[in-house]
């Protein structure tokens, strides 16, 4: 039987041990929201190994946070987990089904499997509570692209850039379903709007490269594919083109034929 008078003692000879070696004991663990920033730093830091292992110890302690499954789904589908991203979506979903961002970050890795129908199920419920999401709707477009509706897709970019003007990758992607679709006019200046604002911006120049050599503009081809070549060397890997950025089929088909000087 344990007595107060021995209690008593054990206290004591803790706080002689910490006092003799300066230690200071502690008790609690960080605090939910330190846990919480830290693993959000490593995420926007791009440290996306120790980002998953602090969202696993946040995770651990806190099973029942939405946000943090949300991103840790976010950093699964970075390091090539996509199947496990999705699982971190859905328990982020039951957790709080009236959050949108976890149905954009599903939608996206289900694109990333190809899984169209249930990409654009998760985009168009996004739409359904909030039209003017800029995000939803950029994604969607992707999607319709992806099967081949460029008119959908133009619509769809369009209404991307509507509800963010600032959105350069819509109204890059909107010209190209222009140029796809034939309104080369429409297209093209569109792309040099895009590149007065925004010099830097591989995405616009790499289709007025295209889009110029498909004009019979030698002169204006050449001089925006060198900036390119110094921007972005992946414009001309046409795999890339076709299922990462997943550009329209004909401005491709112009930008090689540009490459190979066809």
């Amino acid at each position: 039987m344990i007595t107060f008078k021995k209690v008593k003692i054990c206290f004591l000879l803790i706080f002689i041990f910490f006092n003799i070696f300066n230690i200071a004991p502690s008790f609690s663990l960080p605090l939910r929201e330190d846990l919480f920033k830290n693993a959000l730093d490593l995420s926007s830091g791009g440290k996306f190994n120790l980002a998953l292992q602090q969202w696993n110890q946040y995770l651990y302690s806190y099973p029942d946070d939405a946000a943090g499954f949300s991103n840790r789904g976010n950093v699964r589908l970075v390091l090539g987990d996509v199947r496990g991203s999705i699982d971190d979506q859905n328990k982020a979903i039951s957790l709080n089904p009236n959050e949108i961002d976890p149905y954009i970050n599903r939608g996206i890795a289900e694109e990333a499997l190809g899984l169209w129908s249930q990409a654009k199920k998760d985009y168009m419920f996004v739409i359904s509570l909030d039209s003017k999401n800029f995000s939803a709707l950029y994604n969607l477009a992707n999607v319709e692209g992806s099967t081949s509706h460029w008119d959908k897709a133009r619509d769809l970019f369009s209404k991307a850039a509507l509800y963010n003007p600032g959105f350069a990758m819509a109204r890059s992607s909107l010209a190209l379903a222009d140029f796809q679709l034939g309104n080369i006019d429409e297209a093209e200046k569109e792309l040099i709007k895009l590149i007065r604002r925004y010099p830097t911006f591989a995405d616009a120049r790499a289709a007025l490269t295209a889009l110029s050599w498909s004009n019979g503009e030698n002169g204006k081809a050449e001089s925006n594919w060198i900036a390119v070549t110094e921007l972005d060397p992946r414009y001309s890997d046409e795999e890339w083109l076709k299922k990462i950025r997943r550009w329209p089929p004909q401005p491709i088909k112009d930008l090689m034929n540009f490459i190979d000087l066809k």
